[in-house]
């Protein structure tokens, strides 16, 4: 194992990059970068959580955040290592994790899960978000960005030290979640999955479902061994215990709505009810008006 040169949650590097706006101006990109190993950095901003792998044969890049974002995200790259980035892998089809893919030159390999792809060409509004769905970047250049390499459960990238596995668990945040893990180093990314301490984004709308959601995490948290820091969707690195309890946190979402159902109370006013359950302080429930669709979901899916 490389030897750890940062503390966890430490930044130790921002950079910003300009690029041209819409209107042809200049607009700062600023990336945060959080070192974990010598050759493992977090990048935050313009999305979710990018992860950069340095390997003997090139940089795996996990995510390339939103549209506008992917040349900035190469740029960082480079100055953190010359060498170039020849594979980047999607944890899923949303925009702010995909849609960068398009400014990465073409021999770079684009992976994701099998589900991902057909997801991403069929460019679905996110369920929840309330708005409808941007214009696809993957329909000009004979679909340039497009993940090339799938795979159904599990898939292994490179060896030795430079080993990534990739697994998939089930339907949960969409209905292709990737789980990126690094072996050599105890690291997992975790993607949107896994976002930080609130309700989940369950977008059926992808695939995504509310009901599958607590047991798709508990088989990651019992199913992924070795790992001791989880790079999350949109917050900081976590634990394992912090991942075991998400779980127990969108089990317990979960099995009130389906209580609520079974008790005759519609879909709005339990989200607009629902309390967080005193043993998960911290954690946020988000907006009501966000939580409907899923409570919806949860009851069609629960009938």
């Amino acid at each position: 194992m490389r030897r750890r040169v940062a503390v966890l949650g430490a930044v130790v590097l921002v950079g910003v990059v300009s690029v041209a706006g819409p209107a042809g101006r200049q607009a700062e990109r600023t990336l945060e970068v959080e070192q974990l190993e010598d050759n493992l950095f977090v990048l935050r901003g313009g999305g979710g959580n990018s992860a950069a792998f340095v390997t003997d044969g090139g940089v795996v890049l996990v995510d390339s955040k939103l549209a506008g974002w992917g040349q900035p995200l190469i740029d960082k790259v480079g100055e953190l290592t010359p060498n170039p980035i020849t594979i980047v892998i999607n944890t899923h089809a949303h925009f702010d994790h995909v849609d960068g893919n398009v400014e990465f030159p073409a021999s770079v390999d684009f992976v994701a899960h099998e589900n991902t792809r057909p997801l991403m060409e069929e460019n679905n509004a996110v369920r929840g978000l309330g708005r409808p769905a941007r214009p696809s970047p993957f329909e000009a250049d004979g679909g340039h960005g497009l993940p090339e390499t799938t795979f159904s459960d599990r898939l292994v990238l490179g060896r030795g030290d430079d080993r990534v596995e990739l697994h998939y668990f089930g339907r949960a945040h969409t209905g292709g979640d990737a789980w990126v893990v690094f072996p050599a180093l105890g690291v997992m990314h975790a993607g949107d999955a896994f976002p930080g301490k609130n309700i989940p984004i369950m977008d059926s709308n992808n695939g995504g479902s509310g009901v599958d959601y607590p047991e798709t995490l508990r088989k990651v948290s019992e199913g992924i061994t070795g790992v001791e820091r989880i790079i999350t969707g949109h917050s900081s690195v976590m634990t394992p215990a912090d991942l075991a309890e998400y779980a127990e946190f969108v089990g317990a979402f979960v099995s009130d709505a389906q209580a609520a159902q079974a008790a005759g109370a519609s879909a709005a006013d339990f989200a607009a009810g629902w309390e967080v359950p005193a043993r998960f302080s911290g954690y946020n429930k988000g907006p009501a008006e966000r939580l409907t669709p899923y409570v919806e979901d949860i009851y069609a899916a629960t009938r």
